[in-house]
């Protein structure tokens, strides 16, 4: 079946803990800088952008926090990404220095699709997410390819409303914008536009043309055209339109920021004389596919594009966040002044907030939306997660990995570490993975008489001699792309699994979908599994 990622690119084309880590040496990774970056280390040991000297280090958010999109508020700055397949979705980070963020919790409860690429707007003093969402098949009938609704709410940490459709079918990325005439507006990948009503929550008009996104050469090297992303703001006597082309994946040098403005919304658009105002050059340097941009007046009025990108090496991590300071130059335009973020920057003014969040779970609250989610599960699966005397208790579904809507979390790290005590109730299958998508993911599940190995997407011909058991305690360790799996009976005395795994090969680029490879959690068949005390730990 044609994936997700597939469709969407012919679219826009046509329009811990415990036991030591391995040994260095075990994985070869390219090298992009003669000096390895070195990042503050935060919660667990996770890496940190904020360095504590007055700079900072890319990625502002390690891991797969893709397509963001940034309001400022007053001093404050929100932010959210494409979720897709998560549920709940649109987790909220709130920031005052553009560096270190908090998360606040999901905006999207109840999501009717695949949900990526949506636009933050506020006006007349509430807020709203505009969010493309994809037909998918957990999803119910949605008459497009893709369909554009809208939630909104009287504060960014909500609530929010259910879903309303907008009625555009067949158009992505929308990017809010109030023009000259006081009209509400939403732009559209391939260069279309549509007039909003004044609550924001219908539209007045059709779908039109509005502009024609900077071409590049025929011989760049890159993935598609697919003119995508708008973000749109005013400053001075214009307007600014900045898009991104290339596609969003594929070769390190085909993604990339272009920009366009005008005095009028309705145009006409100059491009940037100097376009494109980023992209990476070569695939030697540290950061990939760079693009889908939001500019953003930083704390003491310097100017910010806050994008994603692919970190060489660790595509695995899929789309991470990034932030690069511009400047404005006496013609009115903007540059890059980044260079290919591989090295600190000046810090932006401002408070810091706590920033991140711990990856280890005792489940003696909630987490669902914030740092756990379910992988292509209706809104109404939300009741398989139940969290009563510091237990995860999942409810089996589906038959394997693959169609049982596990339990996600985002990581960021280079190398890390997670384990759980996991146990059987009723006629159950239950296990600790490394799950990319339905396709592609790793690990091991027990059905109570035995260990089965997952690898490639699927269950391996290993037969690993575990000891038959309901009950068990499993760890993973992904160290530079070497994944070592360990189990224990007890917890103190663990046996590490006979079959080590690479797998570089988990991402966007071997089977076409845009996530990352992340923890999970997961449980089959008729009956549940009880988790305890999730543990997480970066590798340094």
């Amino acid at each position: 079946m044609e994936s997700r990622r597939t469709a969407m690119k012919f679219a826009l084309a046509g329009s811990l803990l415990g036991s030591a880590r391995l040994d260095a040496g075990t994985a070869s990774m390219p090298t992009t800088t003669s000096k390895k970056p070195r990042w503050a280390r935060g919660i667990e040991g996770q890496r940190k952008a904020d360095l504590g000297d007055g700079c900072y280090l890319n990625p502002i958010l390690p891991g797969d926090y893709p397509d963001p999109s940034v309001l400022k508020d007053g001093d404050d700055y929100y932010m959210t990404h494409s979720s897709f397949d998560a549920a709940p979705g649109l987790l909220i980070w709130h920031s005052r220095d553009l560096v270190n963020w908090r998360p606040l919790g999901p905006a999207l409860r109840k999501p009717v699709g695949t949900g990526f690429a949506v636009d933050i707007a506020k006006h007349d003093g509430r807020y709203f997410i505009y969010i493309p969402f994809m037909k998918a098949p957990w999803s119910p009938p949605l008459p497009s390819f893709a369909n554009i609704y809208v939630i909104h709410a009287p504060s960014m940490e909500g609530p929010w409303s259910d879903p309303i459709d907008l009625g555009v079918g067949g158009l992505i990325d929308p990017g809010h914008v109030v023009g000259e005439d006081g009209h509400r507006y939403l732009f559209f990948n391939d260069g279309k536009r549509v007039r909003l009503t004044a609550d924001g929550l219908a539209t007045a008009g059709p779908v039109e043309d509005a502009y024609k996104a900077w071409r590049y050469p025929e011989d760049w090297i890159t993935e598609a055209w697919s003119p995508e992303g708008p973000k749109l703001f005013r400053r001075g006597e214009y307007f600014y339109l900045v898009n991104a082309v290339g596609g969003t994946s594929g070769p390190a040098t085909g993604h990339m920021i272009v920009a366009a403005r005008s005095r009028s919304i309705h145009g006409p658009w100059e491009h940037c004389p100097h376009n494109p105002i980023q992209r990476t050059l070569s695939a030697e340097k540290l950061w990939w596919s760079r693009g889908h941009a939001t500019c953003v007046e930083g704390p003491g009025g310097k100017w910010y594009m806050v994008y994603h990108g692919y970190e060489n090496g660790y595509q695995t991590l899929g789309r991470q966040t990034l932030l690069e300071p511009i400047e404005w130059t006496a013609d009115g335009w903007f540059r890059a002044t980044g260079g290919d973020l591989s090295k600190p920057l000046p810090k932006p003014s401002g408070q810091a907030v706590p920033h991140g969040m711990p990856h280890s779970d005792s489940f003696m609250q909630d987490r669902l939306g914030t740092l756990w989610s379910l992988h292509a599960s209706p809104p109404a699966e939300a009741g398989r997660v139940k969290i009563v005397d510091s237990t995860l208790t999942l409810a089996g579904k589906g038959t394997s990995p693959a169609d049982c809507s596990p339990l996600t979390q985002q990581v960021g790290d280079r190398a890390y570490q997670f384990e759980v005590e996991l146990e059987l109730m009723g006629e159950a299958t239950g296990g600790l993975l490394l799950f990319f998508d339905e396709r592609l993911f790793l690990g091991m599940g027990i059905d109570g008489k035995r260990m089965t190995t997952y690898r490639g997407g699927k269950a391996s011909y290993w037969p690993e001699p575990a000891p038959a058991s309901r009950r068990l305690f499993m760890r993973i360790t992904n160290d530079a792309q070497i994944v070592t799996m360990h189990y224990s009976l007890d917890g103190k005395a663990w046996t590490r699994h006979e079959v080590r795994s690479e797998v570089s090969g988990y991402n966007a680029n071997t089977v076409d979908n845009l996530l990352s490879l992340r923890p999970a959690l997961f449980a089959t068949g008729n009956g549940s599994v009880i988790f305890r005390n999730f543990r997480y730990m970066a590798l340094t």
